[in-house]
C-alpha cells in the first residue's frame, strides 16, 4: 500500500465527516461507529458534497437529493449497484493517512 499522511484535518470525531483533497481527488472522510472510512467526496448523480450528508446505519446520504451510499464499499443503498470509490484509511499516533492507488 502506498499511505500518504492527510495533512490538517485533525481528529474526527464519532459522527463527524471532512472533506479533503488528496492528489487532486475530493475525498469525504467519516467516523462512524468508531471506525474511519474514505471514499470519493462527490455524488455519483450531480456532484452533491458527500461529507455535508447524514449518516444513518452505516449510509451517507447525499444532502442535495438524497441518494444513499454505504460507507464501506460506496455501493447504492437502494439498488446495491456499486457507485462510489472507496479508499483504506487509518489513523496512526492522532495523524489520519489513507491509500488512494
Amino acid at each position: 500500500m502506498a499511505w500518504q499522511s492527510i495533512p490538517s484535518v485533525g481528529r474526527i470525531e464519532e459522527g463527524e465527516a471532512r472533506e479533503v483533497l488528496v492528489q487532486g481527488e475530493v475525498i469525504a472522510l467519516f467516523r462512524n461507529q468508531n471506525q474511519l472510512f474514505a471514499m470519493e467526496g462527490m455524488c455519483a448523480h450531480q456532484g452533491g458534497p458527500l461529507a455535508r450528508g447524514k449518516v444513518v446505519d452505516g449510509c451517507v446520504t447525499c444532502p442535495w437529493h438524497g441518494w444513499q451510499y454505504h460507507l464501506s464499499n460506496g455501493n447504492n443503498a437502494v439498488t446495491g449497484k456499486p457507485m462510489l470509490r472507496t479508499f483504506p484509511v487509518r489513523e496512526i499516533d492522532g495523524q489520519l493517512e489513507i491509500d488512494i492507488d
